[in-house]
């Protein structure tokens, strides 16, 4: 009896055990689809993303260690130019190579740690193509980001900054402008000339080397293999430049601009383009070979070095132009901060202020106007349109977050006051004190406002910087 129970028993289970099985079988046949379980399954449903680059994407801000520069230079100019370099070069903080045409000499050696390290770049003598080249010292300096990507040391690299040994770089701003981008992205990123027939001559798309210019890691990792093949393409081309624009053109890639690179195609005195800069971080200034010493009584080396302390201090302000207004006697003041301070004598607005004095000149003399790329002003003898000019002379932190930089008369004016104003001088005025009370860095493309506090008779004016209110009118 005992037998036969534990016989049907089992018969009993087996069948439960069968029905579930079936069950179990339908269900996951036919019913389960669970979503974390999509990337075993080949659907058109299944999102598939490319990187467009091998290594993985870094969602951390641009900083200076993502920005290798590709510096330019010859070895029979180097010591006239060394010092331009060393201005802002920041040893064991930025990183990059200056290219040479020659080993360096026994002169310079060793090679001091306050420029970027040497290299020598390839032979380009040896390309098939280089007895075609119009001109072929152009090759070598074209070539010089391959030479640079070939170097290896490209390890968290987000940018390749090319320009020559002459130009002066402000890294803060430099790494502010880029961190716009999505480096992950093919960009260009640099500036036409200021010069109309510099631009005409060559290109108005073409990023200046001299001013420099950025190309993101996956613009020059495409880039690179093809270079030697844009060289056969344009053989007839005179201007690295050129050539690198005419190649990012052919890859579809075209220039994205930034005002606060500068070529300086000018010569001669260029304070007024100085004075009345863009609202535009300040990124580059070059050709200081070609243009006077940019403060009085200072030669081109201590000029930049004079530049540099005030850059040191805060480069989101540096040549920001500032301007506002004393009424009782009428006056203008327009500050470019960390570099000079003008007062007119009239009360004129800042859509006329903006505009640079052109105390310059075209470098081509032979060019008709327009000539440049931006609106200027003549420089006037009328009273109540010439500026008493200062220029910086110090620049100090204080207590409390406050900077003092102060600007003094370098020669005066020489000129009456202006009578339709009320015939208040300025000629008085010998110092020119301007306080900013900063806790961070100024925005880019936001201007700011100042105060005029000023005793009648006294050879000092104070002006204090601050944020503009809204709605505030600057006329």
């Amino acid at each position: 009896m005992k037998q036969k129970v534990r016989r049907s028993s089992l018969v009993v289970l087996g069948k439960f055990v069968a029905i579930l099985g079936l069950l179990l079988l339908f269900y996951y046949t036919f019913l389960y689809n669970p979503s974390s379980d999509r990337s075993c399954v080949l659907s058109p449903s299944v999102d598939i993303k490319w990187s467009n680059s091998s290594k993985a994407v870094d969602n951390y801000p641009t900083n200076i260690s993502h920005i290798k520069f590709v510096l330019v230079g010859s070895l029979k100019t180097w010591k006239t130019r060394r010092a331009y370099t060393e201005a802002w070069w920041r040893p064991n903080e930025t990183r990059g190579n200056v290219f040479m045409d020659s080993p360096p000499s026994e002169e310079f050696l060793p090679w001091p740690e306050t420029c970027p390290p040497f290299q020598l770049n390839e032979d380009a003598t040896k390309l098939p193509v280089y007895p075609k080249l119009a001109n072929p010292i152009e090759a070598r300096i074209f070539r010089s980001v391959l030479d640079s990507f070939r170097l290896g040391d490209n390890d968290g690299v987000r940018w390749f900054v090319m320009a020559d040994d002459d130009t002066l770089f402000f890294v803060d701003n430099l790494v502010e402008v880029l961190a716009k981008y999505d480096h992950t992205k093919h960009y260009y990123v640099g500036m036409y000339s200021e010069a109309v027939i510099s631009n005409f001559l060559f290109s108005f798309d073409m990023a200046y080397g001299g001013a420099g210019y950025a190309l993101s890691y996956p613009l020059v990792e495409e880039l690179a293999p093809l270079m030697d093949d844009c060289l056969e393409r344009y053989p007839f081309m005179h201007t690295s430049d050129h050539l690198s624009s005419s190649c990012l053109s052919d890859l579809g890639v075209a220039l994205t601009l930034e005002r606060g690179i500068h070529q300086i195609d000018l010569v001669g005195d260029i304070s007024g383009f100085l004075s009345s800069h863009a609202q535009s971080p300040l990124v580059t200034l070059h050709h200081f070979d070609t243009i006077n010493p940019i403060f009085p009584n200072k030669n081109r080396t201590e000029s930049i070095q004079h530049l540099m302390e005030a850059a040191k201090i805060d480069q989101s302000r540096l040549l920001q132009q500032t301007i506002c207004y004393h009424r009782p006697t009428n006056w203008s003041f327009s500050v470019s901060w960390g570099y000079s301070a003008h007062i007119y004598e009239n009360i004129i607005p800042r859509s006329v202020l903006r505009k640079p004095l052109e105390t310059f000149a075209p470098w081509n003399r032979k060019a008709r106007p327009p000539m440049y790329m931006f609106n200027t002003r003549w420089p006037s003898n009328d009273p109540c349109e010439a500026p008493h000019i200062f220029f910086m002379d110090s620049i100090k932190k204080m207590e409390d977050n406050v900077v003092l930089s102060t600007y003094n008369r370098t020669m005066l004016r020489n000129l009456q006051p202006c009578s339709s104003s009320g015939n208040h001088s300025a000629d008085s005025i010998s110092k020119i004190q301007v306080f900013l009370h900063a806790t961070k860095r100024k925005e880019a493309g936001r201007i700011e406002c100042c105060d005029v506090k000023y005793v009648a008779g006294m050879d000092v004016a104070n002006v204090e910087l601050r944020a503009c209110i809204n709605g505030e009118v600057i006329a």
